[in-house]
């Protein structure tokens, strides 16, 4: 649906796979907050049924991951790790605007290029480990977060001209190269 405009280098994934411990305990954070985000939009926005029954189950989705992560954890013997400030997360937020119409534009948007970031990485994180478990899960995590920022994107279509949403979107993704090219490689998603 649209392509993000910073290609994460394979060089990224050094860190992660010297400390996978610690990108497990980052990873099962970032998918409670996404939990936690899609139960903030469809409790900010009531009146918006298609909104509200896509969150509900984005919901559902990101704590089922949450879920899975954390019986990984465990198996592992590491369990979560208290939950950090996401510089990339904290960066995108200071581009949503303010006002009702901007501000669910801004989140719907930003919702989508998050989720894409985070299919982009996964995807790396997939291709680097070995064959086995861990492998598979994280294709499988890949492909439901490319089926996520779609959705974040569709809805926006849903609320907003089409013209508005290419253009806004357009800016969102210059912004969000920029965030993430300034970001140092560690053992996290962003």
């Amino acid at each position: 649906m649209f392509q993000l405009r910073f290609t994460t280098p394979t060089t990224w994934t050094e860190p992660v796979l010297a400390d996978f411990d610690r990108f497990l305990q980052d990873h099962a954070a970032a998918e409670k907050k996404a939990s936690g985000m899609a139960v903030s939009m469809f409790s900010h926005y009531p009146d918006k049924p298609l909104l509200v029954e896509s969150m509900v189950n984005l919901a559902l989705e990101e704590m089922n991951h949450f879920r899975q992560v954390v019986k990984i954890m465990h198996e592992r013997g590491i369990y979560q790790a208290p939950d950090e400030k996401d510089p990339y997360i904290n960066n995108l937020r200071k581009l949503i605007r303010r006002g009702p119409e901007h501000y669910l534009l801004d989140r719907l948007l930003t919702g989508g290029i998050i989720e894409a970031r985070g299919c982009e990485r996964f995807g790396l994180v997939a291709d680097a480990l070995p064959s086995g478990q861990l492998k598979t899960f994280y294709r499988t995590i890949t492909e439901s977060e490319a089926r996520h920022h779609e959705l974040f994107v569709e809805l926006a279509l849903q609320y907003f001209p089409r013209s508005e949403v290419d253009s806004r979107l357009d800016q969102l993704l210059d912004a969000e190269a920029e965030i993430t090219a300034a970001l140092p490689h560690r053992a996290a998603l962003h």
